[in-house]
C-alpha cells in the first residue's frame, strides 16, 4: 500500500471533496458541489486516478462502493475519517468537531488518537449546515457572509425552537417586532452552539480541538464555540478536507494507523 496512489473521498450532503497521496510522496486536493448527482460528480472527481486505491467515508459511501466496483474500493465510517484527518494534521489534538450539511459529529481522542468515544447527530438538521443554509436563505444573506453578518448583531437574543421549520417562524416574528436581522441572526447562531456544547460535554472532550466541516468557516459558529468552551479553538486551513484527508490516510497506512 505505501507504493501506489490512494484516494480518500468524502461524499457529504452538500459537497464532495478528493484527497489523493501518490506513492512519490505527493498530495492533491479537489472538491465540488454534491448537486443532485452525486455519483457523476463522484465521477468527475476520481477521472485520472487510475487504478489507484480509493476509501471512500461520508453519507454517500456505501453508494459510492456500490457504483465504482471497477475500482479498488473501500469504506470507513466519517468517524474513523475525522480521527484519523485530525489527528495527522495536529498529534496534539484530543477532540475532533464536525458540523456538516446534514450532521454533527463530536469524537474525543486518546494522547495516542485513538477514538475514546463519540456522539453524531443525524436524524435531524437542527444544528448542522442544513439548518444554518436555511435560515440564512430565510433572512435573504448569502450562506459565505452569514457569520460575518450575525457579528455585526448589538444584543443577543435568545432564540427558543432548534427545529428549522418552528426557528423560521420565530425568526419571521422577530422581524416583525422590529428586532434587527442582525441580532436575530447571533441567536440563530447561539442556538447551534449551544447545541453543539452540550454535545461536546456529554462525550467529556477536552482541548485542543480541532474544528473540520464546512461550517468551520464560519467565523460566528468559531466565536461563540470558543466562549463556550473558554479555549481557543483549531480550525484547519482546509477544514472540509480533513474527511477526505483521513480516508486517503487510511488506505495509506493500513488499519494500524491511529485508530
Amino acid at each position: 500500500m505505501e507504493n501506489e496512489t490512494v484516494a480518500g473521498i468524502d461524499i457529504g450532503s452538500r459537497s464532495i471533496e478528493l484527497v489523493v497521496l501518490g506513492a512519490d510522496g505527493s498530495s492533491r486536493q479537489l472538491k465540488t458541489l454534491t448537486t443532485f448527482d452525486p455519483l457523476g460528480q463522484c465521477e468527475r472527481l476520481v477521472e485520472g486516478i487510475g487504478d489507484g486505491r480509493v476509501i471512500a467515508t461520508g453519507y454517500g459511501r456505501k453508494l459510492f462502493a456500490e457504483s465504482f466496483s471497477r475500482m479498488n474500493v473501500a469504506t470507513i465510517t466519517e468517524i474513523q475519517a475525522y480521527a484519523l484527518g485530525a489527528g495527522f494534521l495536529y498529534p496534539e489534538a484530543r477532540a475532533v468537531l464536525d458540523i456538516g450539511g446534514q450532521d454533527t459529529k463530536v469524537i474525543s481522542l486518546s494522547p495516542n488518537g485513538k477514538i475514546l468515544k463519540f456522539e453524531m447527530n443525524d436524524r435531524c438538521a437542527a444544528g448542522t449546515g442544513k439548518f444554518l443554509e436555511f435560515m440564512a436563505t430565510a433572512l435573504q444573506i448569502p450562506l459565505e457572509s452569514f457569520g460575518d453578518f450575525a457579528l455585526r448583531a448589538d444584543r443577543r437574543i435568545q432564540i427558543s425552537s432548534m427545529c428549522t421549520v418552528f426557528a423560521e417562524s420565530e425568526a419571521t416574528s422577530l422581524m416583525a417586532r422590529g428586532e434587527r436581522p442582525e441580532n436575530i441572526a447571533m441567536g440563530l447562531h447561539m442556538a447551534i452552539v449551544q447545541r453543539t456544547a452540550a454535545m461536546l460535554r456529554r462525550v467529556g472532550v477536552s482541548a485542543p480541538l480541532v474544528f473540520a466541516g464546512g461550517v468551520a468557516r464560519n467565523p460566528c459558529v468559531v466565536r461563540l464555540l470558543e466562549e463556550q468552551l473558554g479555549e481557543p479553538v483549531i480550525v484547519p486551513e482546509d477544514p472540509d478536507m480533513v474527511g477526505a484527508l483521513g480516508a486517503a490516510l487510511y488506505g495509506k497506512n493500513g488499519t494500524n494507523f491511529r485508530v
